[in-house]
């Protein structure tokens, strides 16, 4: 599992460490590994670093000490390294002069023929974007030339991805100590690259945001045993579907049969076109683990909503549920709650713009969880997962833009809603839910029907598995 601490919790942890370590010895801990990961991409490019040119954009602060630093020991390879200052008066003094000692140089511009540009213009207390003199700096980066960021790119928040202003977008990012936020969602997470986590032996609370990988979700699944039957794997009822709305029935139907529980029952008024498509569901009333209930639902159901939410069994609410609920009830249940909101009913939810949501995604998600008591999943560019009274948030780290299509959420819901009634909690259900379903999308490729996520789903369950 990837872990991601906060900018307070990151500089908390350097400040004891650099208690116990001769002045320097962290920034330097830092540059070696900044300087491998530099070091590696020439190779693979060009065979070589001697020879190598070399740009760093150098900020004021410790992230353009990293920078230098990093640049000496690639100028003692015999790369011909330079230097281009944010502010010349205020360059780290230290990092300047080893570079200057293993033969680099400063200059006022950005040289336009470079095999790789570093960017330590600013570090993880960077924000509200680049201002002007290092955006004009990081404008004139040459086209092509592959960029390797110093902790994270510069303009992105390390806490939590917003981008706000003129940022740079990189190749690689070489982080130290440990994962930021800002490098796991979105817009942060799509300007990082490929992310290196350097280890300078930082000792660490528990994280802010966490992201599953492949081992963490094979473990999560539910797995039958010798003894199981349909109903010991769960049920999992879903009401969903309209006159109006059919197809979203059949979707979620289509990523329940796909997730695990024994039985799928479908109750609502779309039961023709479910049995056409999918003949082992069961149609009507009857006992399940878990309830689905929203997709394509329409409007005037809420009273379905209700009655759902007035039982104690655990319950997923998407889409056309998720209007109108009321916090007082959905804080005084004692089964698992789970909602699966996107920007726009994350906004209705939380009675602001979805501008609001949108440009502060983490937040968003955070106050959903605790305002409603439940757990939450906001969809997205980075889906993230947030349960009420637990500190970390999950951050989903797969899928595919392709994924914006009509239909794919309904999918995810069945398929999260079929992980409830499997066993798992709120928050394990909609993190490993949305976890397959971005894996599978990713399987399908290019442009996709939400059909075919959902046939993608046993696959990408074995993937996690191999």
């Amino acid at each position: 599992m990837r872990t991601a601490y906060s900018v307070e919790t990151v500089r908390a942890a350097e400040r004891e460490l650099m208690a116990r370590l001769p002045e320097g010895a962290l920034m330097l801990r830092a540059a070696a590994g900044l300087a491998a990961v530099c070091a590696g991409l020439l190779t693979r490019r060009r065979g070589r670093v001697y020879g190598a040119r070399v740009v760093l954009l150098v900020g004021p602060g410790d992230n353009g000490g990293d920078a230098l630093y990093a640049g000496a020991r690639l100028a003692r390879r015999g790369a011909g390294v330079t230097a281009v200052p944010m502010d010349p008066e205020r360059m780290h003094a230290g990092g300047l002069a080893a570079l200057r000692s293993a033969g680099g140089r400063v200059a006022p511009a950005v040289p336009q023929r470079a095999d790789l540009v570093v960017d330590g213009l600013l570090g993880i207390g960077g924000r509200g974007g680049l201002r002007p003199a290092g955006a004009a700096l990081a404008e004139r980066i040459p086209p092509g030339v592959p960029v390797v960021a110093v902790d994270l790119p510069s303009g992105v928040d390390a806490d939590t991805g917003e981008v706000a202003g003129p940022a740079v977008t990189a190749d690689v990012t070489v982080t130290f100590g440990a994962y930021k936020p800002g490098l796991l969602i979105d817009p942060g997470a799509s300007r990082a690259g490929a992310v290196h986590l350097v280890d300078i032996g930082l000792e660490l609370p528990e994280p802010e945001v966490e992201a599953l990988q492949h081992a963490d979700v094979a473990g999560l699944l539910p797995e039958p045993t010798a003894s199981s039957d349909k109903y010991r794997r769960g049920v999992v009822g879903i009401v969903a579907g309209s006159a109006q709305y059919p197809g979203a029935a059949v979707l979620a139907v289509a990523g329940a049969l796909r997730g695990g529980a024994g039985a799928v029952r479908y109750v609502g008024p779309a039961a023709d076109s479910v049995l056409a498509r999918y003949p082992e569901t069961l149609i009507g009333p009857g006992r399940v683990q878990a309830w689905v209930i929203g997709p394509g639902l329409g409007e005037g159901r809420t009273g379905e909503v209700a009655d759902l939410l007035a039982g104690d069994t655990a319950v997923l609410v998407d889409a056309d549920g998720l209007r109108g609920l009321d916090a007082a009830v959905l804080r005084a249940r004692t089964a698992p709650t789970l909602l699966t909101p996107h920007a726009g009913e994350a906004a209705a939810l939380l009675g602001v713009a979805r501008e609001s949501v949108e440009a502060g995604r983490l937040a968003a998600v955070r106050r959903l969880a605790e305002r409603y008591g439940a757990s939450v999943l906001l969809k997205g560019s980075t889906t993230l997962v947030a349960c009420a009274g637990s500190r970390a948030v999950r951050v989903n780290p797969t899928g595919t833009p392709w994924l914006a299509t009509a239909g794919s959420g309904d999918v995810l819901s069945g398929l999260a809603g079929s992980l409830l009634a499997g066993g798992l909690s709120g928050a394990d259900a909609g993190a490993v839910g949305a976890y397959l379903h971005g894996l599978a999308a990713r399987r399908t490729g290019g442009p996709l029907l939400a059909h075919q996520v959902a046939e993608a789903l046993p696959s990408a369950w074995r993937d996690t598995r191999s």
